[in-house]
């Protein structure tokens, strides 16, 4: 909490405002935090899946769980905050564009993938499955990153954070983003660890109802 208050205080009073967006393009820090954030809950997912499906331990699944579902918050807010500064930067709230696209499907992709495990009755076979899918799915998200790359895309291009004349950024810009996506990144840990303990009791709890049926 003090590192998000601490990057609200920074992107307000020490960002300096963009020429030719103006203040709508402060969304930015919120923005690309939350992209940074949605795709290390789903690497956490995909790595998490893997060791599932090798070890056969349901703590594994249980963290691959959580995490999808926190990325999948922070994909939404990815999602939300994009078409407010679409709006300020080029009149239009959404447009199909390939950055865009694609993280529309990733956002669906783990939308399914927690849509999926509501709908198996077996937890075991539900975490089979949702492993092999939370594998699968992660390949959107190199496509993603590199979509600005590959394609004409109208979405801003990658910024570097090496500082100076390369990065693209004015200098206190990318000092407050920094300060965003570490602030970020500590809220998914605790979110996780949180989320990571009400699943190990959920777990507990489906094991000893099945002990008594």
């Amino acid at each position: 909490m003090v590192l998000i208050f601490i990057s609200i205080i920074a992107l307000v009073f020490y960002a300096p405002e963009e020429k030719t967006m103006g203040i709508i393009q402060k969304i930015f820090y919120f923005h690309v935090a939350s992209a940074w954030v949605g795709f290390l809950a789903f690497a956490v997912v995909f790595v998490l899946s893997i060791l599932f499906l090798a070890k056969k331990k349901f703590i594994y699944d249980a963290w691959a769980y959580s995490s999808a579902e926190i990325g999948v918050l922070f994909t939404s807010l990815v999602l939300v905050t994009g078409p407010f500064w679409a709006k300020g930067a080029w009149n239009i709230w959404w447009t199909w564009d390939a950055r865009l696209t694609t993280t529309l499907i990733l956002w669906l992709i783990y939308i399914g993938y927690l849509l999926l495990r509501q709908m198996i009755d077996s937890p075991e076979k539900a975490a089979r499955i949702c492993a092999v899918f939370g594998i699968i799915g992660f390949v959107d998200v190199p496509i993603v990153y590199g979509a600005i790359r590959w394609w004409r895309t109208m979405h801003p291009k990658y910024v570097v954070i090496m500082g100076g004349e390369n990065s693209g950024l004015h200098p206190k810009m990318l000092q407050v983003l920094i300060i965003s996506v570490i602030a970020f990144t500590f809220l998914y840990l605790t979110l996780l660890l949180l989320r990571v303990d009400l699943e190990k009791s959920r777990q507990q709890l489906d094991y000893l109802k099945s002990q008594l049926q």
